[in-house]
């Protein structure tokens, strides 16, 4: 089937900052892969982050400069601690795709440490060094890096975002994965999203905060650093964890954050009015080229959830309704920003999601669970409730202090 998706009015612009977006496919209705060349290109992004190595987007987006993250998924870990099944990913999903396709970074699992698997996060350290090396053999190291993608869960302290740590119980593993980092010049990538925060405590968190709108702030008591966005205070939450570490200078990408359009009766936040905010107020912030205060000179990467509702994801309605685009290639609503030209596109559905290969396919991302635990504040002496929330959902840290309107 065949649609013409106008962007009448609205449009997207075409960007000075470097915009990402996440593209998953977790969907029957979405349109081929040929067909979604042009709607990365109209939001200006020219950074797309897979959740597998999809040879048919691959192949579409050869030759047209978008760089690449590929994804090597969770069920694959395991495998991949022997170095020959690792070579031979690598050849199959990255090297077979080079230099026509700009793959420039593979992610090994995703958000694994949040899992409380000891079996995958035993095997994620071996699994990446496996595929570095692989690179390394095959030459292609010095255009290919590889990391993991992180839930916030991994804080165990996250406010304020000067005394951002890690969990204890899991500074045993992330430390090597930071040492490899740093010594192949690989990005450390998070996944945040404000929505979780606000959903989880709406009387006490800001609207306007969480949503990029003019508002009174936040002032970190430490460092004096004024925060007017709750997605900057998460990242330096993050560099503070990585400094108390030693791993200060180890670049942040953020490679999850949105917001969604619609949700259930009881996922407060999730319309669309706030959808539009929060990614046109965001798109807006790394045009801008804006660091957050800790690192007010580092450019922002961030790659956008997402391109797409997908139609068949499990869990709350929210999950289902992240997409900057509807299945028929249209926006799923305006962002409130000036565009250039009006763009126009024919996108064909593919009908069913095509077969995995059988190396490349994820669902890493798909899982959602929490649990919660109580311990004093630091700050005020009330109790803290800690959310365990895994997947995309950030660890939040609630007092009376925290995050107030």
């Amino acid at each position: 089937m065949k649609v013409a998706s106008l962007y009448a009015g609205l449009v997207f612009p075409v960007m000075v900052g470097s915009i990402g977006i996440n593209y998953g496919q977790i969907a029957n209705n979405l349109p081929a892969p040929d067909n979604v060349v042009p709607l990365v290109k109209s939001i200006g992004a020219t950074k797309v982050k897979l959740y597998d190595a999809d040879p048919r987007v691959l192949k579409a987006f050869a030759n047209t400069g978008v760089e690449f993250i590929v994804g090597l998924g969770n069920e694959y870990l395991s495998k991949m601690r022997d170095p020959e099944k690792a070579q031979g990913w690598v050849k199959t999903n990255v090297q077979a795709y080079l230099p026509a396709t700009k793959i420039t970074c593979i992610t090994i699992g995703n958000e694994v440490l949040t899992f409380n698997d000891t079996g995958l996060t035993d095997s994620l350290f071996p699994a990446m060094q496996s595929i570095h090396t692989a690179l390394v053999n095959l030459g292609l190291d010095k255009q290919v890096s590889v990391t993991t993608a992180h839930s916030l869960a991994i804080l165990e302290v996250s406010y304020p975002p000067s005394a951002g740590s890690f969990r204890k119980d899991l500074v045993g593993c992330i430390t090597p994965i930071l040492n490899f980092l740093a010594k192949t010049n690989s990005p450390f990538l998070i996944n945040a999203y404000p929505f979780f925060a606000y959903k989880s405590n709406p009387k006490q968190i800001s609207l306007d905060f969480v949503l990029f709108q003019p508002n009174q702030g936040i002032v970190d008591s430490k460092s004096n650093f004024h925060y007017d966005n709750m997605l900057f205070a998460q990242i330096d939450a993050v560099h503070s964890a990585l400094a108390s570490l030693g791993y200060s200078k180890l670049p942040v990408h953020i490679s999850e954050t949105g917001w969604p359009s619609k949700g259930d009766a009881d996922e407060l936040g999730a319309t669309l009015e706030n959808a539009k905010k929060y990614n046109g107020n965001l798109l807006k912030i790394i045009c801008q080229r804006k660091g957050t205060p800790m690192r007010p000179n580092t450019d922002l990467n961030i790659y956008v959830f997402a391109l797409f509702n997908e139609n068949m994801k499990p869990g709350p309605a929210s999950e289902r309704n992240y997409g900057l685009f509807k299945p028929d290639g249209t926006p799923a609503y305006s962002l409130g920003i000036s565009g250039t030209d009006a763009v126009s596109a024919n996108t064909t559905t593919t009908g069913a999601p095509a077969p995995p290969s059988p190396d490349s396919s994820s669902t890493g991302y798909l899982s959602i669970s929490a649990a919660v635990k109580v311990s004093p504040c630091l700050l005020c002496g009330d109790l803290l409730l800690t959310f365990l929330l895994l997947s995309r959902v950030p660890n939040l840290r609630m007092c009376r202090l925290l995050w107030h309107d």
